[in-house]
């Protein structure tokens, strides 16, 4: 298997106070790979040294299968970075804009293939400040594609927007990945990173708590599911609960809600209702996701969740 990166025992020590500690995680080419946890949980500084911006306490770092140097401009023009609150030239176009950042690298780009992977074809000649937050991002994006790198750093892009131009900007991201891109995103928010991404890193407090995929994590660490009826007889239901052995079910205003094993228990319990002739409005699963992973993981909610 290739790696795009390859972090082995890192460490970030600011005044005595460790803010990476000593982590190690690698990342596959060509898969988007989330990097989440809460704000100053390390994922800025981790980012920041594998793309040579700070240098490490400790540990080792390697990128497109090289040592990363800080001052190796080898590396440096072969990944694209959007930084935390970015934000270009307000009097530029889209266009221009684009123009302007291919010019710091050697690397000749197209810049009309860069409009059309971002979708920009009706924002070109635009200025960057008339745009809406979600196309600035789309644009932003954009300005990492400059160099037409291997790697593509996201660090929060999504932050501060409306769910609409949230939606806008992970179709962009989905895009480099079907490019062939490796995208290394940073977010706090657990559905972004449960839409897009493939491999999952929690980290919290400088440590990483989990690694894998969405649903392996899930699997592990997620628990149960939960079985929600709603606008019938609480007591009647739950009296048809204990009688199945769920023992303690949980009723909030006029809903019961029973914690399930496995998802085939739904159909037994809704078959033993009718059986009791007891009457319900309606029925809801909440199946187990990443805040469910982190809660267990941390005790900890994750604060600043998309809506």
């Amino acid at each position: 298997m290739n790696y795009a990166i390859e972090v082995e025992n890192l460490t970030k020590i600011y005044d005595g106070l460790k803010a990476v500690d000593n982590i190690s995680f690698k990342v596959r080419e060509g898969e988007i790979f989330a990097f989440l946890g809460p704000n100053g949980a390390g994922k800025t500084t981790t980012v920041e040294m594998i793309e040579g911006i700070r240098v490490p306490t400790s540990g080792k770092i390697r990128v497109l299968g090289k040592e990363m140097n800080g001052a190796d401009r080898d590396i440096k023009e072969r990944i694209g970075v959007l930084p935390q609150e970015f934000s270009s030239f307000e009097r530029l176009t889209v266009r221009e804009t684009l123009f302007y950042f291919s010019s710091i690298y050697r690397k000749d780009v197209d810049i009309d293939h860069i409009i059309e992977i971002m979708n920009l074809h009706d924002e070109e000649k635009v200025l960057y400040r008339n745009l809406s937050g979600g196309l600035k991002q789309r644009v932003n994006i954009a300005i990492a594609l400059v160099n037409d790198p291997e790697i593509v750093f996201l660090d929060e892009p999504t932050t501060g927007l409306d769910p609409r131009s949230r939606r806008d900007v992970w179709k962009a991201i989905e895009e480099l990945k079907n490019r062939g891109k490796t995208v290394f995103l940073t977010t706090h928010y657990m559905e972004e990173a449960e839409y897009l991404a493939d491999t999952v890193t929690i980290i919290h407090k400088g440590k990483i708590v989990a690694q894998g995929s969405p649903e392996k994590l899930v699997e592990k660490y997620g628990g149960k599911s939960t079985l929600i009826i709603k606008g019938g007889s609480s007591t009647e239901i739950e009296g048809v609960m204990k009688e199945m052995g769920y023992g303690k079910v949980r009723i909030k205003n006029s809903s019961v809600e029973i914690r399930m094993e496995k998802r085939d228990e739904v159909m037994d319990i809704l078959f033993r209702l009718r059986e009791k002739n007891v009457r319900y409005r309606e029925v809801d699963i909440k199946h187990s996701d990443l805040e469910d992973v982190f809660l267990q993981l941390t005790g900890e909610k994750l604060e600043g969740e998309a809506k």
